[in-house]
């Protein structure tokens, strides 16, 4: 049965989130586009009637080894706040994700209401994918919604284990996303363009081959770019690299016409921006200097590439966005995508996102994923656990 034809009265929902918002030393929110990204389907099951238990994890709390510290930095708390400002709605928060405290509060729930348990992850039966703890956390409600594919890349509790324990439906933004990049992998409209860059090179490098297989054009920049360019030593002066990813890097091909790499770089001894700048090419890039941004030359080949696409695929910014000097071809190449005619434009991951945001392009795209390796492992062709889990292969 779909989300929408099942009928949600009564009924308590238990809707997976992915609730991982960056945030500042205070505990501040700096971006709820995530947040924001779960409202209509919040809006639809309280409608509806269903009592709503959200749950999600936010960053790695099992790193902080004092529990006090880790509590107060990771506590969802904070996330239920501006969830109740965005949906004028009050968000009930336990500061438990599991047990006698949490069943007696679902207890008291009545439908339309709102309950956001802890991090999942101050438990480690989630990152365990434990039987136990998704025992626990099912014998709260009646149906399983996974509306966080962002990770699902991930074998945890709340995204595998749990499917298992109760009825479970994909959410209808979980949907539209797994419909919008099985496009790109089954038959896009063409030319298909793709944008890589960004940080995370491991993961990016890792699907390079796969896109030089279904694309028509690779743009490469950023960190993913400096990479390449550095282990092919057309940066000569670039620090060396983990073997791992210079092997990586043996494996592309950068003879194939579809590959484009940066042809002009802004560096700079300074990521400030309050330095000197340099547009120069790789190779003549200095050992005291770092890149931070493509050059105009580069921006145009790449606009040029892009005017003509009928489907872009877009993952990872250009330069270093967040410093003004360094966001020209990052911003350049964004507004390109935006202008062009492709009938069909995809972004994904955080920094993307955060870009699109901070230039205000988020609404000239078909659609944005707020995954990042969840989507670059779909694109890969891997299987990932919380589809297989709901039935979606």
């Amino acid at each position: 049965m779909s989300f929408q034809d099942f009928n949600f009265f009564g009924k308590k929902v238990l809707l997976r989130c992915d609730f991982n918002v960056p945030l500042d030393s205070q505990g501040k929110i700096l971006d709820d586009f995530r947040l924001q990204r779960a409202l209509s389907t919040i809006f639809f099951l309280r409608k509806a009637g269903a009592i709503i238990i959200l749950i999600s994890h936010l960053g790695e709390p099992q790193s902080i080894k004092n529990k006090r510290k880790r509590k107060k930095q990771l506590t969802l708390k904070p996330i239920g706040q501006r969830l109740s400002e965005l949906l004028h709605e009050k968000v009930l928060f336990s500061k438990k994700n599991k047990g006698r405290f949490v069943r007696q509060m679902v207890k008291k729930m009545k439908p339309g209401e709102i309950l956001l348990l802890e991090n999942l992850r101050f438990d480690k039966g989630e990152e365990q994918n434990s039987l136990k703890f998704a025992k626990q956390l099912a014998s709260l409600g009646d149906v399983f919604v996974n509306e966080a594919f962002s990770v699902c890349h991930r074998a945890h509790a709340s995204i595998v284990a749990l499917a298992k324990e109760l009825p479970c439906l994909a959410g209808p933004e979980l949907t539209k996303e797994f419909n919008f990049l099985s496009q790109i992998l089954q038959n896009p409209p063409r030319p298909l363009v793709v944008l890589i860059g960004g940080n995370k090179t491991e993961s990016k490098l890792k699907v390079i081959k796969e896109f030089l297989a279904m694309a028509d054009y690779l743009l490469l920049a950023g960190e993913t770019a400096n990479t390449i360019l550095s282990a092919k030593g057309l940066w000569p002066s670039h620090p060396l690299l983990p073997v791992e990813e210079i092997e990586m890097v043996k494996e592309i091909n950068l003879t194939d016409q579809k590959i484009y790499l940066p042809l002009d770089v802004l560096a700079s001894c300074d990521q400030s921006g309050q330095g000197i700048i340099r547009q120069t090419g790789p190779a003549s890039v200095r050992r005291d200097e770092d890149i931070f941004d493509i050059g105009p030359e580069t921006v145009n080949v790449y606009k040029e590439i892009i005017a003509q696409a009928q489907t872009v695929f877009w993952a990872g910014p250009l330069g270093l966005f967040e410093v003004e000097p360094f966001s020209h071809g990052t911003r350049d190449v964004a507004l390109a995508i935006a202008k062009s005619r492709a009938s069909l434009k995809l972004a994904g991951g955080g920094e993307t996102v955060a870009a699109l945001r901070k230039f205000n392009l988020t609404d000239n795209f078909s659609f944005i994923s707020t995954g990042g390796g969840a989507m670059l492992d779909f694109l890969a062709g891997e299987k990932l656990p919380g589809l297989e889990a709901l039935g979606l292969y």
